[in-house]
């Protein structure tokens, strides 16, 4: 995706997705699907197959649709060009330009499977799709490209030293090649979720939902990374660097957060599902990008539209819909276009003298300790604000303590995510007010 799609402004947020898996047998018909779609500030929609019911349904909506072909396809895919001319003339011709198909992935996470035969013949099957497409003169204007799991990195902490197996680089360095030739994304899934699982204590739970922590310092170059979200894309950017395909831009094509899941489970809640969601799609609005590419947002779907009833594993596999199939919302993370979002902070729906989202400002509670106002300064800072007034020599440089420096910054923060509650959080330190914290020539932005 070209700079100056990314940089049309909030109300586009056409770097925010969703995934619809289907494994269930209670989800919605698509019409309802679709209109619902409409509904939210989603742009773009990946799917696991190429259903025709959601294609049609999605038609001349504007949504960007990903559609993939199943690991089953690629053997026939890559032997037998007549094949991938049926596939994309029934699965992508015959919807398109009305259904928006933006993006074909061929296979999901088949380089971190143990079938070198299908890695083998994934290169083919992408260059016989791509074929077809430049025959349909449909080249330029649909991608192919493959999804990963994080375990095609034999390394990832810290960022700087990501590095794909070398195990299977040459297969590797092929399919780049070839994403850079054609301009394709490099998709990618990163789970702080699973990150969490594996290292369950509160420092980690707040690094990887973007909530205050102290940060992981990146000894490679000394980054200090503040949510484990970045750290794992940068640890992707910096492995496609090593391998000098700075170019190939990412796509994370999966992240999320169960609400639930079984009793012996760490992480499930609706609270953290809530605060991992909100907070990656205020992060992602914020346009502050990752420190190895900022300015920025990587175009992120969100796992997922619905929860997957039929789904096998632990308890949390079936527990990752943003929306219930009756198309309530499961919690809310400001997706819903009649939701104040930053690119509406003017006219708060049910304005009330109380602060609600969108109102006020965000201070710190009483009685909070210096330690953990220091935390959140150097969070607040740490997320792409300009902290310039709170610098020697600046308008609210003075007092020069830690509380009255941390209220600014925890306060720009919050005006600039987005003015929803959580955004005033800083787990359970901060509260709104009316009153205008504002001082001599030091101004809080605010309401």
């Amino acid at each position: 995706m070209g700079q100056k799609l990314e940089r049309r402004g909030l109300d586009s947020q056409s770097f925010i997705g969703i995934n619809y898996g289907q494994v269930a047998n209670n989800l919605p018909p698509p019409e309802a699907t679709a209109k619902l779609l409409k509904s939210t500030s989603i742009e773009k929609v990946r799917l696991y197959g190429a259903d025709p019911g959601i294609i049609k349904a999605l038609a001349n909506t504007g949504i960007g649709i990903v559609i993939g072909a199943a690991n089953g396809d690629i053997p026939a895919l890559a032997s037998d060009p007549n094949f991938a001319a049926q596939w994309v003339n029934s699965n992508v011709i015959a919807y398109y330009p009305a259904s928006k198909i933006i993006l074909i992935t061929v296979g999901n996470e088949v380089m971190s499977s143990t079938d070198k035969n299908l890695m083998s013949q994934l290169l083919p099957a992408m260059q016989n799709v791509q074929n077809v497409l430049n025959a349909a003169s449909l080249g330029g204007k649909i991608k192919v490209s493959t999804v990963h799991s994080m375990a095609v990195l034999t390394q990832s902490d810290p960022p700087s030293s990501g590095a794909f197996d070398p195990a299977t680089s040459d297969t590797m360095r092929g399919l780049l090649e070839f994403q850079r030739n054609t301009g394709s994304p490099f998709a990618i899934n990163p789970y702080p979720f699973f990150a969490y699982q594996s290292d369950p204590r509160p420092e980690t739970l707040a690094y990887c939902l973007f909530q205050p922590n102290s940060g992981r310092v990146d000894s490679g170059n000394n980054i200090k990374y503040m949510n484990m979200f970045d750290a794992q894309v940068d640890a992707v950017r910096s492995a496609l660097n090593a391998m000098g395909f700075k170019e190939v831009e990412i796509v994370v094509a999966e992240t999320g957060w169960p609400y639930s899941g079984d009793a012996n489970e760490v992480g499930p809640s609706i609270e953290n599902a809530k605060a991992y969601n909100g907070n990656l799609i205020a992060h992602l609005r914020s346009m502050v990008g990752t420190p190895l590419m900022p300015g920025k947002s990587v175009d992120t779907y969100i796992f997922a539209l619905y929860d997957e009833n039929l789904k096998p594993g632990p308890g949390s596999e079936r527990a990752f819909g943003l929306f219930k199939p009756d198309l309530s919302m499961t919690y809310d993370v400001s997706l819903s276009k009649s939701s104040p979002t930053p690119s509406t902070p003017e006219t708060p729906v049910n304005p009330s003298p109380n602060p609600t989202a969108s109102s006020g400002w965000c201070v710190p509670k009483a009685g909070i300790s210096d330690a953990q106002l220091q935390t959140n300064l150097d969070y607040a800072c740490g997320q792409g604000i300009d902290c310039t007034p709170i610098q020697p020599g600046g308008a609210c440089f003075e007092p020069n303590t830690v509380a009255s420096h941390a209220a600014y910054a925890m306060n720009l923060l919050y005006q600039s995510s987005g003015k929803n509650p959580w955004n005033c959080d800083f787990t359970q330190t901060a509260m709104l007010t009316s009153n205008n914290p504002s001082y001599n020539a030091c101004t809080f932005p605010g309401s």
